[in-house]
């Protein structure tokens, strides 16, 4: 191994011991300014990694970068197998503007104001996009909104009392740690009951609630007002509820289609291969029937009920999936409705309340041969997939702008060095010398700061949708429970033939060993010291 060129630095001991593969040049972010204190505090060591193994390896992964329009898979499912498609209205079959949500958070914000009494200072508070992201979690009691991971850890720095930050020191003195145990969760389903004080916020229109909660946090907070959390969260809950409940959202989307709906999403395209190929289809919304009406004329024409065999409105989902003592009610032309016993769901027509059971009685539709869009993962997939064998599909619009994040050089590189850098740790932490230990106590400092880069790629209060920093999200645990596949938007659907099968990955398990996918999974190297762990003492 070729040392003459290192200026002024000796090769520490520790560092011969590792293997020809592991040899990489210097981090590309080295030479920029903030990158000087890390380098200095670590005597030259970088000038010991000359291989040109590290840049090589970013290029190759960026040749086979993802694509963002594409469906991925938790679990193999074969399109010809389809029958029936199923869909859910909001963020599956119509695209919201960034306007909605502040439309949401304006009402929901002026509601606490005028009907729950609540100071009119807080107008001052304006919704801001990039603060929340879906799938966090509420401490109700403590007023703390958090990430949380498939493990119920909490992922330290993304705690927040109203809009700061939580040291993660205090955090750790609050939970006695960071883990929160499975009787302060929600439910299996997501849903609450006594006793639960994590709440999780898993639906799109949540963003503007979980903005709206810290802002109002933080008023009270700045200003030293002693507050009740749990009356603030319930008061918040009631007014985003009543935004949608009195029809406020509805009314002003009707109002100004163009500017609230996005017709970008090719939803006629969709339903008009579909339909070319022989798939029944059907609706199955909690949105009212005007205002469903008016959107589908908008983003699919003015036949839109043509490519239905059944719609259904103002379904109460998730209820609709367990209650099996509602019937349905036809709604007539100008939305009234009707009282006649209903015997079959005829095309054409939109029905309104009822209960899957009698769907299923009615259509006979049934198994694996359904496939159900929606973005909710508890209220749109969960029960049909377990207790119903519906096959499932995720809409996640985040997806494309997360991966299209991934797809860039600069977070290729960042997350080629964090693994390399885990994989440096894992190889020498057998070493017990003092030495050793001091440039470890050191890699675990940059580890720590590539980790909090690696976040900012993504949103700076809370990072990735679908990962902490190593472990997937709670959100993504229930993602993958639910959901056979996932995508973008139904768009998607266009990149594949009715037939196409979608395989799940084959992603190695802890215990196996990756040598398909050596550079990807471990870094710029093999499985570590997998004979000589064997001969450690």
């Amino acid at each position: 191994m070729p040392t003459d060129h290192i200026p002024q630095c000796h090769i520490h001991p520790v560092l011969e011991h590792l293997p020809p593969e592991m040899v990489i040049p210097p981090p590309p972010w080295a030479a920029c300014a903030t990158a000087a204190p890390l380098l200095s505090r670590r005597n030259c060591c970088y000038n010991f990694f000359p291989s040109p193994l590290f840049a090589e390896l970013v290029p190759s992964i960026m040749s086979n970068m993802l694509n963002p329009d594409a469906i991925f898979s938790n679990n193999e499912m074969s399109l010809s197998d389809i029958e029936i498609y199923g869909f859910d209205y909001d963020y599956t079959l119509v695209f919201y503007s960034k306007h909605l949500h502040t439309l949401i958070f304006n009402a929901a914000r002026d509601l606490l104001i005028n009907e729950h009494r609540y100071p009119a200072e807080i107008r001052k508070y304006d919704y801001d996009p990039n603060f929340a992201i879906r799938g966090l979690h509420y401490d109700v009691h403590r007023a703390l909104l958090m990430k949380i991971d498939a493990f119920h850890y909490i992922q330290l720095g993304t705690v927040y009392r109203g809009l700061s930050v939580v040291p993660d020191e205090e955090v750790i003195a609050m939970y006695d740690g960071s883990h929160v145990p499975l009787e302060q969760m929600s439910d299996f389903y997501g849903k609450s009951s006594q006793g639960n004080t994590m709440k999780q916020f898993m639906d799109i229109f949540s963003l503007p609630e979980m903005t709206l909660l810290s802002c109002v946090n933080e008023y009270f907070l700045k200003n030293n007002i002693d507050y009740e959390p749990v009356h603030l969260y319930k008061d918040v809950k009631d007014s985003i509820r009543d935004v949608h409940i009195k029809g406020i959202m509805y009314r002003a989307i009707e109002a100004d289609i163009e500017k609230y709906i996005c017709y970008a999403e090719q939803t006629r395209a969709v339903l008009a291969k579909l339909a070319d190929h022989g798939k029944k289809m059907f609706l199955i919304t909690n949105s009212p029937s005007s205002f469903v009406d008016k959107g589908m004329r908008f983003i699919v024409g003015k036949d839109w009920r043509d490519l239905f065999d059944v719609v259904i409105v103002q379904a109460d989902k998730p209820n609709f999936f367990n209650d099996k003592r509602r019937p349905f009610r036809k709604v007539n032309e100008r939305g009234v409705l009707l009282w006649d016993k209903i015997h079959k769901l005829q095309k054409g027509q939109i029905y309104k309340q009822g209960n899957l059971y009698e769907f299923l009685k009615l259509t006979g539709w049934r198994g694996s041969k359904v496939l159900y869009f929606g973005d909710h993962i508890y209220s749109d997939l969960a029960d049909l997939t377990l207790k119903h064998g519906w096959r499932t599909g995720a809409i996640i619009p985040e997806l494309r702008s997360e991966i299209k994040i991934m797809n860039t050089e600069k977070y290729i590189q960042t997350m080629t060095w964090l693994q390399t850098l885990t994989g440096l740790l894992e190889h020498m932490q057998v070493h017990r010398d003092p030495d050793s230990q001091m440039i470890l106590e050191e890699w675990k400092k940059e580890r720590k700061e590539m980790r909090e880069m690696n976040r900012n790629f993504f949103n700076a209060q809370f990072g990735s949708l679908f990962r902490t920093d190593e472990n997937p999200t709670y959100f993504l645990r229930r993602l993958s429970r639910f959901a056979d596949i996932y995508m973008a938007s139904l768009s998607c659907l266009l990149n594949y033939e009715p037939d196409y099968t979608f395989y799940p990955r084959r992603t190695p398990l802890q215990h196996e060993l990756p040598g398909w996918s050596d550079q990807l999974c471990t870094g710029t190297f093999r499985i570590p010291f997998l004979q000589e762990t064997v001969q450690v003492k």
